[in-house]
């Protein structure tokens, strides 16, 4: 049975959707018929972030279940322990040219404002759409995603290949805002990637939905586990603080779904970056907005979200942090790499 879906067309960083149903989900309202047309405040689209402000998938949100954010008196920000690193294939995909250890270079034609059409969403969806934890998952897009943009453009830059502390075998770190990701990332000579950066690694010239392709694969990432609501009678610290509190250590831990980066080989996206859909939310840069709204959320996480390339969360400011955000780097690529 093919679901009624909705064509999704972002143009500088703000979503449409058109409903092509007979039900006008998350819509402006009104009777049968007629072509209701739902647009997206990007001020209220979410990826499920906590400690960030709630909001229900009747406003096309991605379940973020925020705390209150409190920082610690004093932050030791030292890393945490890591697991044990991981194997890595010997031959790495993407290519490094122009870039610093430890990342890749991503260049070619980004198109800024794409069509890209929901045929199928998850039951979950169908069935429960407008309570409170369940989201516009989509199970199958339209081929190909259509770029509407009067013209591309070209983009050259350097991506951490893993999210940060970029080493393949270690869990991203989270619980991290976006000022203290980017003090992060300039203490190594880079910066937070720009939402086309983020974009352009991840969807790549044919603007695909999901790294992978059009058909949404639960296995391929880390993406779609279950939700687990957070306490909130008690404040998450920030990421080394809360390491370092026996109560805090205990909540991220039972929250906690994150995995290894580079665990999941298929994670990878055409220009060698991995876990760029789902295992944590990361921060971005969005160049038209200033402080303290130029921090974007991009990706999706481990929860069931949408977890998709393009879409992006925009109301969280930048000292807001959860136990599921985290970030990587870029960094300009070298216009003419030696040898």
């Amino acid at each position: 049975m093919r679901i009624p879906g909705f064509t999704v067309l972002t143009l500088l960083g703000v979503a449409t959707l058109s409903c092509t149903g007979p039900s006008d989900i998350g819509g402006s309202g009104g009777g049968g018929g007629g072509d209701a047309r739902h647009v997206e405040n990007p001020e209220q689209s979410s990826e499920l972030s906590d400690p960030l402000p709630v909001e229900t998938p009747a406003t096309e949100a991605e379940l973020t279940d925020p705390l209150p954010v409190e920082p610690p008196a004093t932050e030791n920000d030292e890393p945490m322990d890591q697991p044990a690193m991981i194997e890595v294939p010997i031959a790495l995909p993407g290519s490094t040219q122009g870039c610093p250890d430890g990342m890749v270079r991503v260049e070619g034609e980004y198109c800024s404002a794409v069509v890209q059409e929901c045929l199928e969403y998850h039951p979950e969806w169908t069935k429960r759409h407008g309570e409170p934890g369940v989201a516009a998952r989509c199970l199958r897009f339209r081929e190909p995603s259509r770029c509407v943009a009067e013209k591309t453009e070209h983009l050259s830059f350097c991506m951490d290949r893993y999210e940060y502390p970029n080493v393949p075998g270690a869990l991203p770190r989270t619980l991290t805002s976006w000022e203290q990701a980017a003090g992060l990332c300039a203490a190594e000579g880079k910066r937070l990637c720009t939402e086309a950066e983020f974009n352009f690694a991840c969807e790549g010239p044919e603007s695909l939905p999901y790294v992978y392709g059009y058909e949404r694969n639960a296995e391929t990432c880390n993406q779609d586990r279950d939700y687990r609501f957070p306490d909130h009678s008690q404040r998450l610290l920030h990421y080394a603080a809360c390491q370092q509190n026996a109560r805090c250590a205990a909540e991220l831990a039972r929250l906690d779904g994150r995995e290894p980066s580079g665990g999941r080989a298929e994670c990878a996206s055409w220009a060698g970056v991995f876990d760029l859909n789902g295992n944590v939310n990361e921060w971005v840069v969005r160049t038209d907005q200033k402080a303290p709204y130029r921090s974007g959320l991009k990706g999706g996480w481990w929860g069931p979200i949408r977890s998709q390339c393009r879409p992006m969360t925009t109301f969280h400011k930048e000292d807001d942090y959860g136990y599921e955000v985290g970030f990587r780097c870029c960094a300009d690529a070298e216009t003419h790499p030696a040898g």
